[in-house]
């Protein structure tokens, strides 16, 4: 096996390492966990090492996806292969990798990627369109001796496909017309894990609890609409990057955003599904939360009128803690899988003559070709 020992990201690589770690079961190449996933991300993706998948996902590990699940080493083998067609010039910065654990227990880690890559292979995009594109994905991964067992796996579809020059409305229908039964959420159809009760939080900066501080404010603002935790937990300046190329800067912008979100989705509710974070009181936190919004389409705002859809969308958001105050946050979600979710009940293949009509050829070759859009 071919061990790369340098990379082009290796000052990123030093900036971020916790230092040597146990990493028993591991390959040599890999001195702590953070080596590990900008290392491996690096061999596979940029030297295009790719059958070092087999060494690094478990044959039956599950990356869970806003388009649905993946299983096992060898189709994360052929999901990268279609990626590095449609993309084969395609850079993966690493901005973070937040991390918890040990090599007895395992680790888990979130790792966040800037990506810029010229789109010059066929897909369910159409013919090549040769546009650059920049884009982020955040990856949160179980990592047991040198395998990837489990994945949740978020990529900015809607950002892409803006970057392309394709509409994004009429794209969405046409993957929901496609497969109609594939955008379709039962309500209430989710295992996240219910929010926490509202907690009071140190204000002083010396001795709070960060992961108090991020849950309870977002529980506060986004699930009891008490929006004024944005102006008390964020500072005045802070920057946001959001879903879909949103910049948001302040107090007003980040208030704003969450308001005209909910306006849509009345019912909706914010649940936490694993928070973890490096850091301390005096030099500050890196947080990563991994996130499931649950709601019903029942309301006016920036996805027009409402249909009545129950939605749900899996995201991540990173950000950085200093003096008891989130100075910059990273939130990454597929936006383009949310407007799928949304065009479901206006579609006409979702009229049982009209589904009917389209032959079991068009169907494979479109689950086919879905399929192998799904990874990072």
């Amino acid at each position: 096996m071919k061990s790369t020992t340098i990379t082009p990201y290796d000052d990123v690589l030093a900036r971020l390492t916790p230092g040597p770690q146990s990493m028993r079961g591991f390959d040599s190449d890999y001195t702590d966990i953070v080596s590990y996933i900008i290392r491996c991300t690096y061999k596979i993706w940029e030297e295009k090492q790719i059958g070092l998948i087999d060494t690094h996902y478990s044959q039956d590990a599950v990356i869970h996806t806003s388009n649905g699940d993946i299983v096992g080493a060898k189709s994360v083998l052929a999901n990268t292969v279609q990626q590095l067609s449609l993309f084969p010039d395609r850079r993966l910065f690493p901005e973070d990798v937040i991390w918890a654990g040990n090599d007895l227990d395992g680790f888990y880690s979130s790792h966040r990627i800037l990506s810029t890559a010229h789109h010059r292979g066929y897909s369910l995009y159409g013919a090549p369109s040769g546009r650059r594109l920049k884009y982020r994905v955040i990856a949160d991964c179980v990592v047991k001796e040198n395998l990837i067992v489990e994945e949740w796996l978020v990529r900015d579809d809607l950002n892409i496909i803006r970057q392309i020059g394709l509409d994004e409305r009429g794209y969405a229908a046409k993957l929901v017309a496609m497969m109609p039964e594939k955008y379709r959420v039962a309500k209430h159809d989710s295992q996240a894990k219910p929010a926490p009760s509202s907690k009071p939080v140190a204000r002083d900066p010396e001795g709070f609890d960060i992961e108090t501080l991020i849950k309870t404010t977002w529980h506060e603002a986004w699930n009891q609409r008490m929006f004024d935790r944005f102006s008390e937990a964020y500072l005045s300046t802070a920057h946001c990057h959001s879903a879909s190329g949103r910049e948001l800067f302040g107090h007003a912008d980040i208030t704003q955003f969450a308001i005209d979100w909910l306006a849509c989705f009345p019912d909706g509710q914010m649940y936490f599904d694993h928070f973890c974070a490096l850091g301390n009181d005096s030099q500050g936190y890196r947080t990563s939360l991994r996130w499931t919004f649950q709601g019903t389409h029942s309301g006016y705002g920036i996805y027009g009128e409402p249909g009545g859809m129950p939605v749900r969308i899996m995201g991540i958001t990173q950000a950085i803690v200093q003096g008891g105050k989130v100075v910059e946050e990273w939130t990454v979600f597929d936006e383009l899988n949310l407007l799928c979710q949304l065009s479901a009940p206006h579609n006409t293949a979702l009229n049982p003559s009209a589904a009917a009509s389209q032959t079991t050829i068009e169907r494979c070759i479109c689950i086919i070709l879905t399929r192998y859009t799904r990874l990072l």
